[in-house]
């Protein structure tokens, strides 16, 4: 997977919180009119040579857009989980369970993505295990299950304020997307690329 580098105070170059690019960042300090030019105290706006587009901080914190630093969904999942994904993140800042409790519902569909029910999420795990599921990715989409869970329904996890633990499980399920999709689709389309004569010799081989 990419290294996203987030967005920060001031420096110049990042992963763009408008089009997810990492690119050149350029800083001014907003202005108004009032017989005088004006800076406006602890406001600055920070543009993207990529896209055109700008984000604003004040007092070294990025207000808009609403949230920064979170990797950007794996394109190989499905669209609605995507949906999901980037609905998460736009609630991130003012509700980590919130967060949490879609990216729940993220693993719930990419169970079903990965041919499983997607109405139980335990026993979809369960059933990727016994088809041979690592253990690190099983572990992987236990803790968002078992977090977003707890979000929905608390108990000894407290999500309330805790949006470190929460910006962990974009992270996972970019992993567990990468292991278990993007993977295997790389891949088989390198295998497809073999000469038919390779790829029909391996075929023999094996039976």
């Amino acid at each position: 997977m990419d290294k996203i580098t987030p967005p920060s105070f001031n420096k110049t170059s990042f992963n763009c919180p408008n089009c997810n690019a990492f690119a050149h960042q350029v800083w001014k300090d907003p202005q108004y009119y009032d017989g005088g030019t004006r800076n406006i105290d602890g406001l600055k706006v920070c543009f993207c040579l990529h896209c055109q587009k700008f984000s604003l901080w004040l007092v070294g914190k990025m207000i808009y857009p609403e949230m920064s630093g979170i990797q950007p969904p794996n394109q190989d999942l499905d669209e609605d989980i995507i949906e999901d994904y980037i609905e998460a993140t736009s609630v991130l800042g003012k509700s980590p369970r919130g967060a949490a409790a879609l990216l729940r519902l993220c693993i719930q569909k990419l169970c079903k993505q990965l041919g499983e029910s997607g109405k139980n999420i335990n026993k979809d795990i369960a059933n990727l295990v016994k088809k041979g599921l690592p253990a690190t990715v099983q572990q992987a989409l236990d803790i968002v299950r078992v977090v977003g869970n707890n979000a929905v329904h608390p108990g000894q996890i407290d999500l309330k304020d805790d949006t470190e633990t929460a910006n962990k499980l974009f992270e996972l399920i970019n992993i567990v997307a990468h292991i278990m999709v993007t993977q295997p689709k790389e891949i088989e389309k390198l295998y497809n690329n073999l000469p038919e004569t390779q790829r029909d010799a391996i075929i023999d081989r094996d039976n």
